[in-house]
């Protein structure tokens, strides 16, 4: 199966944010990514507001739980162990009740994620599994964001979760360069080590237009991606709908 698209939305968010009222609507050019054939929708709620707003989460949750848009997902990402993130993300988690919520070690400061949870630590594990087997009670299915690490990514079942969801910045950085294969073999790797413990594959980071059709054909395992930046830059050139198309494209490639 190819892999489904989640179009982050974040990127659209801040530019709305940086003036008064709701231009671009958020929901809007979701409905248009949507109609255009995206599989669901991604947001990363941040304490601070700097783009995806609670008001935002729940307008999506509305329009996702419309009959047009029947088996579309929202994914709701962010940190569920940082003190700030986790009051302000348990609250949106327990009130829209996602369909999937992807957990993500970021601090409040971070422009955006750069790493994965350190699962081969027992202290982290320990801390995640409460957390996920609440979630999991809510009805969502859970991801755990994870390093190319074989053995790493392999811990997320003993945290309880679902899926991980492979960071792939790495990936991103090495694809023009003579350690694609390498790079992507630890991919495989490590996609391969999840799916035998019983995990779902997700991957995300830098994907786009040049390098995503080489990562879904060589790491064959992966049911989603969820790309916001290149995805959202590609629409200011040629359109949502269109960008969408490529991207949907790219994933469909023959293995």
């Amino acid at each position: 199966m190819p892999a489904k698209l989640s179009v982050n939305v974040n990127k659209i968010a801040l530019l709305r944010n940086a003036r008064p009222g709701e231009v671009p609507s958020v929901v809007e050019l979701s409905r248009l990514a949507l109609d255009a054939g995206a599989h669901g929708i991604t947001v990363h709620p941040r304490p601070d507001a700097r783009h995806v707003r609670p008001s935002d989460v729940d307008a999506l949750a509305e329009l996702l739980a419309s009959p047009e848009y029947a088996g579309r997902e929202l994914n709701i990402e962010g940190n569920p162990l940082d003190l700030s993130h986790g009051d302000h993300l348990m609250p949106i988690l327990r009130r829209v009740r996602p369909d999937q919520a992807t957990l993500v070690p970021d601090a409040p400061d971070q422009a955006t994620s750069d790493h994965g949870f350190a699962l081969d630590r027992p202290a982290v594990v320990a801390e995640l599994r409460p957390i996920v087997d609440e979630l999991c009670g809510l009805g969502c299915r859970v991801s755990v964001f994870v390093d190319p690490e074989p053995e790493v990514a392999a811990r997320a079942v003993d945290a309880g979760a679902q899926r991980v969801e492979l960071y792939t910045e790495s990936y991103a950085r090495a694809y023009a360069g003579v350690e694609r294969d390498d790079i992507t073999q630890r991919f495989a790797d490590t996609a391969r080590a999840a799916v035998a413990v019983g995990l779902g594959v997700n991957a995300g980071h830098d994907l786009n237009l040049d390098n995503l059709a080489w990562f879904v054909r060589h790491v064959a395992a992966v049911a989603e991606v969820s790309i916001g930046h290149a995805l959202i830059a590609d629409a200011l050139r040629h359109g949502m709908a269109d960008a969408v198309a490529a991207y949907l494209g790219a994933t469909t490639t023959v293995k």
